[in-house]
């Protein structure tokens, strides 16, 4: 393919762009591997006909602050009572997708639920962003190349099966289209047609929606019948070095070490790791093989760790203990405590003022090394030490 998308681009004259220069080049560069993947000519020039850059989408990329909220916080403005009434009422109404999901790729109701509210607010908010737009316009940005460039070709192959029109489609400014917000290569592999109609439409169709995530789920590696996230208390002697998504062992050696289950019993023979989102002295859950699923879908810690505590409220769960945390890192602190650690040889993604979980992993590298308790939670005690 490689080969055959080369010679095409030769015989154009267009210079093949990974990314960025003349945006009209690029077009005709995408255009060209498209044709080279076996797309229509005549698809792929419907297809980009009035393509245009979309500046929102750029700035909405680089506006992602509120992941820079602390788990307490971030989790408190996505979960209202609102939001949990409405997910029991959905629950009910499509209690027979919910069951078929289930039986099918032993995904629960809970999780997808989180997932449906926390995406468009169980569909109403969809987004209005020109999804092609979007997609070329992040394809051409040089942040993300790889990400967006072969959600263009998997767009253009649902536009040439007929379920995806390049002038009206709109959706999320990231390219996610629909009710549980699913790029275009999501849609191709996992659409599920729910309700039975011959098509999957997951902008208009609840069960369409809910059956891909399902499925989508399901291939990212979901074990049927085991838990995802559960709140547990921790003693104040634990070796706060082993905690983290890095550091799983077996739930009998947590339950041997005090950890304990705040409702029910820890469940035998799985692998769990203990996860202190805001610190020792904040809430505590043991995380399970599924919940490194949910970095899949998405990769912020604070909203993969908020949908998942959402989908356990959803199943019952009681509200977790918050606990007193110490004060975490403003923004700009934040960003401060990235860039000492990128100074120390650490690979933390940038100084983007976001606690993701290779800062944790660092914060909590320095923290054992300068004899503070390795929680990996960074506090100005930290900063300054640093």
């Amino acid at each position: 393919m490689r080969l055959a998308l080369a010679l095409i681009l030769a015989a154009s004259g267009v210079q093949a762009q990974s990314c960025g220069g003349p945006f009209p080049d690029f077009v005709a560069g995408l255009k060209a591997e498209a044709v080279a993947s076996g797309i229509p000519t005549a698809t792929a020039d419907a297809f980009f006909r009035g393509v245009q850059q979309d500046q929102g989408v750029l700035r909405a990329d680089r506006r992602q602050g509120v992941f820079q909220k602390d788990f307490i916080t971030f989790s408190r403005s996505l979960i209202s009572q609102s939001r949990i009434d409405n997910g029991t009422r959905l629950a009910s109404r499509y209690d027979a997708v919910f069951d078929r999901i289930e039986q099918t790729w032993g995904v629960p109701r809970g999780v997808i639920l989180a997932f449906w509210a926390f995406e468009t607010d169980y569909g109403q908010v969809q987004g209005d962003f020109n999804t092609r737009d979007a997609l070329v316009t992040l394809a051409h940005d040089c942040r993300r190349p790889d990400l967006f460039r072969p959600q263009v070709i998997a767009a253009m192959r649902l536009f040439a099966r007929g379920d995806f029109d390049p002038a009206t489609t709109t959706g999320a400014w990231a390219g996610e289209i629909g009710q549980v917000q699913m790029l275009p290569a999501d849609i191709l592999a996992n659409g599920t047609d729910g309700d039975g109609d011959g098509h999957v439409t997951l902008k208009t169709s609840a069960p369409d929606a809910l059956m891909s995530a399902g499925k989508m789920l399901s291939a990212l590696g979901w074990r049927a019948g085991e838990p995802w996230l559960q709140e547990v208390t921790v003693p104040p002697t634990l070796d706060w070095a082993q905690t983290g998504l890095n550091h799983p062992r077996p739930v009998s050696d947590w339950a041997a070490a005090g950890v304990q289950a705040r409702t029910g019993s820890l469940p035998p023979g799985l692998q769990a790791s203990v996860l202190l989102p805001m610190g020792r002295n904040g809430p505590a859950f043991l995380a399970y093989p599924n919940f490194n699923v949910y970095f899949e879908w998405n990769q912020s810690f604070v909203y993969v760790t908020t949908a998942a505590y959402f989908g356990t409220r959803l199943m019952g769960a009681p509200v977790y203990q918050a606990g007193t945390p110490d004060p975490g890192l403003s923004g700009d602190q934040m960003q401060a405590l990235q860039q000492k650690l990128m100074a120390r040889g650490y690979d933390v993604g940038g100084a983007d003022g976001i606690l993701g979980e290779k800062t944790r992993e660092a914060v909590q590298r320095e923290q054992a090394r300068l004899g503070l308790a390795a929680d990996a939670w960074p506090t100005k005690a930290l900063l300054d030490r640093l």
